[in-house]
């Protein structure tokens, strides 16, 4: 009897050893599915395309506007937008009202608008004298907007002002859309524009590879060698990062600003997979391979691999109706 107790205990313990245990799935390299090398990432098509042609807007409307009273828009048969991102004159385009915009910001420099008068300058502040000179029956700005005299001169000269949000990022795009769309009279359009645009942020993300790895990506500001920013919380760039698989070098380094100063060292430690910058940025270091060389950078795992995506900066982060073709350029240039 007792040797056949220790027989059954031995087979059970034994087969307490041998069963087999259920391991986790085998975690994904941060850098598995990286292209190597520098890349570009270009829009199918750099002109926006109209959801609708012409569209009839219905007015008089009254809607919100950012920090201010209630405003009133009655004609919209000559419209300025100007935003730093240039979102708001790419969206009014995209609802089929370009045909009504006579000035535009510099942003806002895509083959059907490129034409038009500037009424800002090369640092996206607005000109009062150049707007009213363009008599128009409505301005579109955000409330980041400056200077803040030049938008209430504009104002009391008896011109409606819609100020929208100034924050660009996925969360609040389709919001920002609809908001546009309302101020000029054309809400069926601009349920049309969000569809469009959600489909496309939705292809867009499918050409991320599941899991990704989750690589460290760094959206890094240049002008010339002795301003070098690195974007961080509230940039839009961080958001951008998050639906291309990646995290934020800024995230992951604690900045609290969206664009900060950065030390060489601090971009060793960071040390991002992959760099994101705007064209016209890297070519005032001398292009791609200039930026791969500024201090710091070469020390990275980007640098060493030379991973670094450009984008034009009127694109990357200009978010609204083109920012599923933004996000799917992006995930081609940076993914395998």
């Amino acid at each position: 009897m007792l040797a056949a107790l220790v027989a059954v205990l031995a087979a059970t313990v034994s087969a307490c050893f041998v069963e087999p245990i259920e391991q986790p799935a085998p975690s994904v390299a941060p850098t598995a599915h990286l292209r190597d090398g520098p890349q570009t990432a270009l829009l199918p098509d750099p002109d926006v395309t109209p959801i609708a042609t012409d569209p009839i807007p219905t007015l008089p409307v009254t809607v919100d506007s950012e920090g201010q009273e209630p405003v009133t828009v009655r004609d919209v048969d000559r419209i300025i937008a100007v935003d730093i991102n240039g979102t708001l004159g790419t969206t009014v385009f995209a609802l089929g009202l370009g045909s009504h915009v006579v000035g535009r910001d510099t942003s806002t420099a895509f083959p059907s608008a490129v034409d038009l008068p500037v009424v800002t300058n090369r640092g996206h502040s607005l000109n009062a004298e150049a707007v009213l000179a363009l008599a128009p029956t409505v301005v579109l700005v955000n409330e980041n907007t400056v200077p803040a005299a030049a938008v209430d001169q504009i104002r009391d000269s008896g011109i409606p002002v819609v100020v929208f949000p100034g924050i660009r990022g996925l969360d609040g795009n389709d919001a920002l859309m609809r908001s546009v769309a309302e101020a000029l009279g054309v809400p069926e359009q601009g349920e049309q524009l969000v569809a469009r645009t959600d489909r496309e942020v939705a292809a867009a993300r499918d050409l991320v590879p599941s899991p990704s790895g989750d690589p460290v990506m760094a959206f890094v500001y240049i002008r010339g060698r002795n301003l070098i920013l690195l974007a961080g919380p509230g940039s839009g760039a961080d958001d951008l990062i998050e639906n291309l698989g990646g995290r934020d070098a800024g995230r992951e380094a604690d900045l609290s600003g969206a664009f900060t100063a950065v030390s060489a060292e601090a971009m060793i430690e960071a040390d991002p997979n992959v760099l994101l910058v705007m064209t016209q940025g890297a070519d005032t270091v001398g292009g791609l391979d200039g930026v791969l060389a500024l201090p710091g950078i070469a020390e990275t795992d980007a640098g060493r691999n030379r991973r670094i995506v450009q984008m034009d900066e009127t694109e990357i982060l200009a978010f609204g109706p083109d920012v599923g073709k933004v996000l799917g350029s992006l995930a081609e240039a940076i993914y395998t």
